[in-house]
């Protein structure tokens, strides 16, 4: 027998699709804006006309980035920086929250450890003493600038090691110790393999901030050839005008098809192509590996 819901709550449900709906067509509403903007005329783009569907549909932009070498070599850049960034991020996270989720009894130091990370979190050196220190260690104009200063994210650290306190028995770590295993097999054969969840929600994350990350590109590349794609993308936004320098003929009779507006759509829509991709296949982790790992229970 079915309960009948009462009023209330069949209106707090009505209200809450309503909002959520109106949340998920705030989200897709410039993803459609920008696909349309980019498959649309010169003309339509600089009057305004495009919406949610493209205007006098043509594909110049796209044909106009197919020989805009520079703005590949951007993507290349940034899809080696999301793969190095990866490894060496979630290496770091994983060895730094393992010994801090164990008790004060097995690592006695673990308190003072935790103050001192979450000092960084909320106290940093500031951009010239970061700069200068950047400079000393030969690191600018180099690819390994965008990723080592921030080879730990204190924040996923902290989420690992709750995850860790919270969904991986004791008793499983102490038998692992029983038949003889160390601190560094029980994390790689026993620790790793059940934060599943966790990893992939924290690798997600990770991914996404190197994809998206264009301020470090700025401030620390010299050479605009050694820009990751966001910082190429946001160098393009930020110029006023065409580059027509160095362009051959028939660039510049293509350009006379094209708009800054359609050009720089049709880059932001490849950009996030990736995480688009990527996104659904590692969305189902997030409830339980970002939930779980941020409350103890």
């Amino acid at each position: 027998m079915r309960i009948k819901e009462p009023f209330s709550r069949q209106a707090f449900t009505a209200v809450n699709y309503c909002f959520l709906s109106l949340v998920a067509l705030s989200c897709i509403f410039p993803i459609l804006h920008i696909l349309a903007l980019s498959l649309s005329s010169n003309q339509a783009a600089m009057a305004g006309q495009v919406v949610l569907f493209p205007v006098d549909f043509s594909l110049a932009a796209y044909k106009y980035l197919i020989i805009k070498r520079d703005f590949f070599a951007a993507v290349y850049i940034s899809f080696w920086r999301v793969l190095a960034g990866l490894g060496v991020n979630m290496l770091f996270i994983v060895i730094t929250a393992y010994p801090l989720s164990k008790s004060v009894l097995d690592f006695p130091y673990r308190t003072v450890y935790i103050v001192f990370f979450a000092i960084t979190m909320f106290i940093g050196g500031g951009l010239i003493p970061t700069y200068m220190v950047i400079k000393n260690m030969g690191l600018l104009n180099n690819f390994w600038v965008l990723i080592l200063p921030g080879a730990v994210n204190i924040w996923s650290v902290i989420i690992m090691m709750n995850f860790m306190r919270s969904s991986i028995p004791q008793a499983i770590e102490e038998a692992a110790a029983v038949d003889g295993a160390g601190h560094w097999r029980t994390l790689f054969m026993v620790v790793l393999p059940m934060s599943g969840p966790s990893l992939a929600s924290l690798g997600l994350f990770t991914m996404i901030g190197h994809w998206n990350a264009w301020f470090d590109g700025m401030f620390y590349m010299n050479n605009p050839n050694n820009y990751p794609m966001a910082t190429y993308l946001a160098t393009q936004i930020m110029s006023n005008n065409q580059n027509m320098t160095n362009m051959t003929p028939e660039q510049l009779a293509q350009l006379v098809l094209l708009s800054e507006r359609t050009v720089r759509a049709a880059q932001l829509f490849i950009s996030i192509i990736p995480i688009l991709v990527i996104y659904p296949f590692l969305q189902r982790f997030f409830v339980k590996g970002i939930v779980v790992g941020s409350v103890k229970g």
